[in-house]
């Protein structure tokens, strides 16, 4: 996936948030979970200094039903593959498609945010030329693949840069993101921002990063199922993403 703001505030909070248990059962199992704190509303870093969003509160309910004791720490997103694989933490959870290509290197969880083909944003009364305009995505995700693959030119934006930000200053016509946060953000940007173009499947949903034969994978898998089950998954996605949100069936 996609993403991020507010890299200088988390410059300055992260050594503040480096541990911060979840409320989990008292199991005698311990993981840490990584999140970049900057993908509002998936993850995010609120008024209070404290790591906030979907991600959270789902990984603090995935932790107390598999019985861990997790901590969180906020990680770069350009560095986390490899400082999951390094053993800096054990799972990531941060907005993170899963593709065949991250598979190489690590594990990912069922996923807990559905398959949703992703969308074009743009300034609201663009239209559907705003696609054929200078394109915008976050550097090193999904969407920079996509269109370095396809050799089409596009606009690298930073990770500590809100891709709605970009649009709304008209640094970019148009930019591709995950549905989810498109969703959450024609809500926060009311009126000022539409969606267009054709809608692009890239993933199979979100899930979790774990390291290669981790039984953490089993356990949050497990752990998310009976989310599934029960309804709160969907009813967690319904809150923080909005009504429009993809759910599963």
């Amino acid at each position: 996936m996609n993403r991020r703001h507010a890299r200088p505030l988390l410059a300055l909070l992260a050594a503040a948030i480096i541990a911060l248990p979840a409320a989990c059962g008292g199991g005698a199992d311990t993981a840490t979970i990584a999140t970049d704190g900057n993908y509002h509303p998936f993850n995010f870093v609120n008024d209070r200094g404290e790591i906030d969003g979907l991600e959270r509160e789902l990984g603090d309910e995935l932790c107390r039903r598999a019985d861990l004791t997790c901590e969180w720490v906020v990680s770069e997103w350009e560095t986390m593959i490899p400082d999951l694989v390094a053993g800096e933490f054990d799972v990531i959870l941060a907005g993170m498609s899963i593709t065949a290509e991250r598979e190489e290197s690590i594990d990912f969880s069922e996923a807990y945010y559905p398959p949703t083909p992703s969308v074009y944003l743009a300034r609201a009364g663009s239209g559907d030329e705003a696609v054929e305009g200078t394109i915008g995505v976050t550097a090193n995700t999904i969407y920079s693949d996509y269109f370095t693959e396809l050799g089409r030119p596009f606009v690298s934006i930073e990770a500590s840069t809100d891709v709605a930000d970009a649009l709304l200053a008209g640094d970019v016509d148009a930019a591709l993101v995950d549905h989810g946060y498109g969703v959450q953000k024609l809500a926060e940007h009311e009126g000022r921002l539409e969606i267009v173009g054709p809608a692009v499947l890239l993933d199979r949903g979100l899930g979790m990063g774990i390291r290669k034969g981790s039984d953490l994978k089993e356990r949050l898998d497990e752990a998310l199922a009976s989310m599934k089950a029960d309804g709160s998954l969907n009813a967690l996605i319904r809150t923080w993403v909005g009504a429009d949100a993809s759910i599963f069936e």
